[in-house]
């Protein structure tokens, strides 16, 4: 079928190399730091804490760095005070796409994500100019494996609270409110389930469809190369892909 979906859009990488390993740690780190600083160490009071905590554990970070990083940014008054800043713009044959970075430096972070940008044909355009094509939104993803029940699993996510379920062949897409995110995670970690991703995501609107192989093959290893930047947490796209 063809569609769209973070999952289809990042790939599923299910093995990583010990380098991609430690920077997906650290990027999660700088996360639990904005989060402590902004709501308090007690994740049972911090609900964004506990989110982070609920990724964490999905990409399989031990509970003792978590631990460890909780204590690092409720102690160290001196620690680098992160930002969160938002990159717009247009790759190959006008695929939109969004980049999410959390910095200390912001001229040295629109620095590399400018210059990856331009080697792969893309353009960074000012604030607003491809956001109105996206919708924040929460997405879980569940892998698709025997002993799921796709009925059973998709009633717990609508009593839930859920706005929507999708089955797809490798995994199942629940989408919620960015508001009832934390709820229907919680709930449904509660009843057993297990995630490959959670988070409060920019979901695309419409999806851009690219003739041209070798644009897509540009467009992919853009996204892989700014994965590759300390700085950025998430990139979104509105590539339309075929989903196996």
């Amino acid at each position: 079928m063809s569609g769209h979906s973070k999952w289809a859009n990042i790939k599923h990488k299910k093995e990583k190399t010990d380098s991609q390993r430690a920077r997906m740690f650290s990027k999660i780190g700088r996360e639990i730091m904005v989060a402590v600083r902004e709501g308090g160490a007690d994740p049972e009071g911090n609900n964004r804490l506990k989110d982070i905590i609920a990724k964490a554990k999905s990409v399989n970070i031990p509970n003792e760095n978590i631990s460890r990083s909780i204590k690092k940014a409720a102690g160290d008054a001196g620690a680098a005070n992160f930002e969160v800043i938002w990159y717009e713009g247009y790759g190959p044959e006008g695929v939109a796409f969004m980049i999410k970075a959390m910095t200390d430096n912001r001229n040295r972070t629109a620095g590399d994500v400018r210059h990856i940008i331009d080697k792969f044909g893309g353009n960074l355009g000012a604030t607003g100019c491809v956001s109105y094509l996206f919708e924040e939104k929460g997405q879980i993803l569940i892998e698709n494996i025997g002993g799921v029940d796709e009925d059973k699993l998709m009633m717990d996510a609508l009593d839930l609270g859920a706005d929507d379920f999708k089955p797809w062949d490798e995994y199942f897409e629940i989408i919620t409110q960015p508001a009832d995110f934390s709820k229907v995670r919680e709930g449904l970690e509660k009843k057993g389930h297990s995630f490959i991703s959670a988070g409060v995501e920019m979901i695309p609107l419409t999806t851009a469809k690219v003739a041209d192989p070798k644009h897509v093959e540009m467009m992919e290893k853009m996204i892989d190369s700014l994965e590759d930047l300390e700085d950025v947490q998430n990139i979104y796209n509105n590539l339309e892909q075929d989903i196996e």
